[in-house]
């Protein structure tokens, strides 16, 4: 069992920059592929960005590519996503998610309760 737990969210300004955390219990941190989504009332979650076990492979959804960055410290049980450049499009609910698969909406096995984000334009 995997418990994660979002912080970081906020209102900020078009062009700022915020940076969302994600705390996982559990000593198994490392065996798992890492991911955020966000999602907005009346639309489906979507991916953000993903990360591999050992931090050294990365993927973007083409939205965020060039402005989002997403990490993970192994030792402190943290994944992070910096968000820089933010555009009043970014605001969203947005989601930490672990799965030992993949990083996909079907194949995530936890979910975090989610933080908001709301970026005025």
């Amino acid at each position: 069992q995997v418990q994660l737990v979002e912080s970081g969210g906020g209102l900020v300004q078009a062009g700022d920059s915020l940076r969302l955390s994600c705390a996982a219990s559990g000593r198994t941190f490392s065996s798992y592929l890492m991911g955020w989504f966000r999602q907005v009332p009346g639309k489906e979650r979507e991916f953000v960005a993903a990360i591999s076990w050992s931090g050294d492979s990365t993927s973007y959804a083409e939205s965020v590519k060039g402005r989002f960055t997403i990490s993970r410290d192994n030792a402190k049980n943290t994944l992070y996503l910096q968000m820089n450049s933010l555009k009043a499009e970014d605001t969203a609910v947005y989601y930490c998610a672990a799965s030992r698969s993949s990083i996909t909406r079907a194949t995530i096995d936890y979910w975090g309760q989610g933080t908001q984000v709301t970026v005025s334009s």
